[in-house]
């Protein structure tokens, strides 16, 4: 790929991928966790552009009128582990804060940079782009942001590491995976509290709602198995094995498939997505993608699934008829986090 550097310090990556095909639409971004940047990949002309930011980017999101991105991560050059090493060192040592960082999804330029909780993993953002929410590994909480006023309304306490969260499609309950306590938080969105805890596998990571709301996947990472929860009862149905150590998990529009990223270690990194018919919760077919694959989002039509690799940087686009890796396409270094977008809606936030 061709690297051009340009003066306002925004990385392009023209890609060296094939021509791409006519019928891919949309955008596809990722968080470059190891170069401080998200990627933006353009499907209709195969334009990678990247950007730096202040913050070492974890997770992103893209609002549901398309018009939002939503980047969490900590202050860039922050040594995680020096500054934990620190504080059992110094009882009076603040552990630092992280951020919620609001950019247009189109230009990528920052329109507001938001302090959260420590060691922010996850984002999303209501139906309406009201309120954002935000999961702090670092002090078991959820950070409610007001995302027109850029400033924090909330705070609601989690189960211990709180890692990936995502919305009920009825927009009443939020599931947040406890990777620190083998738990799913249940969250009351009107209320703003924890409800509920269901017990799930260990060191669950991401969960993923079918469309109708009535089932959560959740990737449980040390039993290599995605769990099933029914979410009326609030118990776990099955548990179904897939490949090493399952991070982010994600449905199609038709509720048919379940698409999961096998990661593996980074000494022996998986290299696989694991495809579940949501009718018998069995994997039916096990793709195989790039080195570490980490993130998955899934095209408005259902037609793609995208899988961010880590290891290997690049995405791998699935088409869910064939469940084949049609593209590999090249992203920053470390690219974990991974959004869709699709056509911006004419309206403008309400």
């Amino acid at each position: 790929a061709l690297l051009l550097l340009l003066p306002d310090m925004t990385l392009r990556v023209a890609s060296a991928e094939p021509a791409p095909f006519t019928q891919e639409k949309g955008f596809v971004y990722t968080a470059d966790q190891q170069a401080n940047s998200i990627s933006m990949i353009d499907l209709g002309t195969g334009l990678v552009k990247s950007v730096r930011l202040p913050i070492t980017p974890h997770n992103v999101q893209v609002s549901h009128d398309g018009r939002l991105l939503l980047v969490v991560g900590m202050p860039a050059g922050v040594d995680m582990a020096e500054e934990k090493s620190d504080m059992v060192m110094s009882s009076r040592k603040a552990m630092p804060l992280g951020h919620l960082l609001i950019l247009d999804a189109t230009t990528m330029s920052n329109l507001a940079n938001i302090e959260v909780g420590n060691e922010p993993a996850h984002v999303i953002i209501d139906q309406v782009g009201k309120i954002a929410y935000v999961t702090n590994a670092g002090d078991n909480s959820i950070s409610v942001v007001n995302v027109a006023q850029h400033k924090i309304v909330g705070r609601i306490e989690t189960g211990k590491t709180p890692h990936g969260l995502r919305m009920n499609p009825s927009g009443r309950e939020i599931y947040v995976a406890n990777n620190g306590s083998d738990t799913v938080s249940v969250i009351d969105v009107k209320a703003a509290r924890e409800v509920a805890r269901v017990k799930v596998g260990k060191a669950p990571a991401q969960v993923g709602f079918t469309p109708d709301g009535k089932r959560v996947y959740v990737s449980s990472t040390i039993d290599n198995t995605v769990v099933v929860v029914d979410t009326a009862r609030r118990k776990q149905i099955v548990a179904v094995p897939v490949g090493r150590k399952p991070i982010q998990v994600f449905a199609t529009p038709n509720g048919r498939y379940v698409y999961a990223a096998n990661e593996g270690t980074k000494e022996n990194p998986d290299n696989t997505a694991s495809a579940i018919d949501t009718a018998t919760n069995k994997v039916f077919a096990t793709i195989v993608t790039g080195k570490g694959a980490h993130g998955v989002a899934v095209a408005n039509d259902g037609s793609r699934a995208f899988i961010s690799n880590t290891i290997d940087s690049t995405v791998s686009v699935i088409d869910t008829s064939t469940q084949q890796v049609t593209r590999s396409i090249k992203v920053g270094k470390g690219s974990g986090g991974i959004s869709f977008r699709g056509k911006v809606s004419p309206e403008s936030n309400k």
